[in-house]
């Protein structure tokens, strides 16, 4: 055995048991009540700690060029700031640019991500020229790809796909076990008022951002999105849900037998629209924007009951210098919000420690459901025998105050600056390889893998 965790107390998504965990050639290879400590053997007392599997986190967005700049975290930086927080493996997203090819831009990003993660990866393939990328879809499966990006918004980027094509692709893709995640906002409302907005951008300044956009946007996009999987009969996954009613028409699909999943992420959690109204108010615009109180609430009463399946965190880092290139114009603000190194801390603190679902559900939302949706299960997403060595020792009664100088991420402000967190990560192993301790990184760059991905599993 080269690696013994003992005395923890591990948590998957069905049980919470004390157990020791062994660990041979980045594989767990024996859960017992208790591992003999072997002369070679290195060993990690875990009593008082929860023992998690590693995170996944199923939403990044690595060195991601937007409004004129690039997003400051890449794979390096990300990754290590990931592993920092106990998560183990992300998806990132490639992006076919309309004219070219799909799998062209799956192994462009592989390539800039090669020799730089520090955590194990895959991709979303991103689908903006659906008449040169459906001849694809073998191809980019070939690659290890079972999940792709549609868009229903950004029209005037050229990323925007129409109802017929979103519909062919769920169809094509679900032959193969394969998933569509769209991006759920309605483009014809949107651009309208994002004009009218405009002209008035500086009356309002930041919170044009959320004048502009309403929840019937969402929600209208959503609606129409789970009408066409359902008439496909394809897969269909929700990105970014930040509307309860959004999340309410995934509800009431899946009652219905629709194959639809919700994702929703930490700054529709911890954050409301008021933040627009602060001076610094533009730092927080991301896209879709976080909503009101009333939407937060409904949001979590909905994690309560199942219904909200993912938690991810649209990791997508810029730095106060590159915020203020908005200049009082909102619609030249670089949309994002770090989140991939406090997500696990900030769902623990507001979701276990305070009552609301048991360790076990936060299991599932982080790391077994995305490693169920995205076929990644059981290689991740587990703590059983013969899966990969990704865990998370977590230590759930140490207290701090979250400050964005305490982090690996490269930014200078953090979106939960002064939050109080109980729990914190202690320990985060990757492939039976300790990546970081007590919040600092201790693994090299480079040592995570391309996770090729198999057909997508029903939750």
């Amino acid at each position: 055995m080269e690696l013994i965790l003992k005395n923890g107390r591990i948590v998957t998504a069905s049980d919470t048991y004390k157990a020791d965990i062994g660990i041979r050639n980045g594989k767990i290879v024996t859960i017992a009540q208790e591992i003999p400590c072997l002369e070679k053997s290195t060993v990690i007392d875990a009593k008082n700690n929860y023992i998690f599997p590693g995170i996944i986190d199923a939403h990044v967005h690595c060195q991601l060029p937007m409004a004129g700049t690039i997003s400051s975290d890449d794979f390096i930086n990300a990754t290590k700031a990931g592993a920092c927080g106990g998560v183990t493996t992300i998806i990132d997203f490639s992006t076919q640019m309309p004219g070219k090819s799909l799998v062209d831009s799956i192994l462009q990003r592989k390539e800039e991500a090669r020799g730089k993660v520090c955590i194990d990866y895959s991709l979303h393939a991103g689908i903006t020229d659906w008449g040169l990328a459906q001849n694809e879809i073998d191809r980019a499966f070939q690659e290890g790809v079972s999940s792709f990006k549609m868009f229903m918004t950004y029209r005037q980027r050229g990323l925007m796909s129409d109802d017929a094509q979103i519909y062919h692709a769920l169809e094509e893709t679900k032959k193969r076990g394969g998933i569509i995640t769209v991006h759920a906002e309605s483009t014809p409302l949107l651009d309208f008022l994002v004009k009218r907005y405009h002209e008035q951008k500086e009356q309002y300044g930041a919170y044009a951002h959320v004048l502009s956009r309403p929840d019937m946007i969402e929600v209208d996009a959503i609606e129409r999105a789970v009408r066409l999987a359902e008439l496909s009969k394809g897969r269909l996954y929700v990105v970014h849900t930040s509307t309860g009613r959004g999340a309410m028409a995934i509800r009431e699909a899946r009652f219905r037998g629709v194959q639809v999943y919700c994702e929703t992420c930490p700054q529709y959690l911890l954050l409301d629209e008021s933040v627009f109204q602060r001076q610094d108010g533009h730092l927080y615009a991301s896209c879709p924007q976080v909503k009101s109180k009333k939407n937060q609430e409904e949001l979590w009463h909905l994690i309560q009951t199942g219904d909200i399946h993912v938690i991810a965190t649209d990791h997508c880092t810029f730095t106060k210098e590159q915020k203020d290139l908005w200049k009082g114009d909102f619609t030249c603000i670089p949309f994002g919000l770090p989140g991939i190194e406090t997500m696990l801390s900030t769902t623990y603190t507001k979701a276990v420690h305070s009552g609301l679902i048991s360790p076990s559900r936060m299991v599932a939302l982080l790391s077994t459901n995305p490693a169920k949706i995205f076929g990644l299960y059981p290689q991740k997403g587990t703590i059983a025998i013969g899966s990969d060595a990704d865990l998370v020792v977590f230590d759930p009664h140490k207290k701090s105050v979250l400050d964005y100088k305490n982090l690996q991420t490269n930014c200078n402000w953090s979106p939960y600056q002064g939050m109080e967190i109980t729990g914190s990560t202690a320990i985060t192993i990757s492939k039976g390889k300790i990546l970081a301790m007590d919040g600092k990184f201790i693994g090299e760059a480079g040592q995570g893998d391309f996770v090729f991905r198999t057909a997508c599993q029903t939750i």
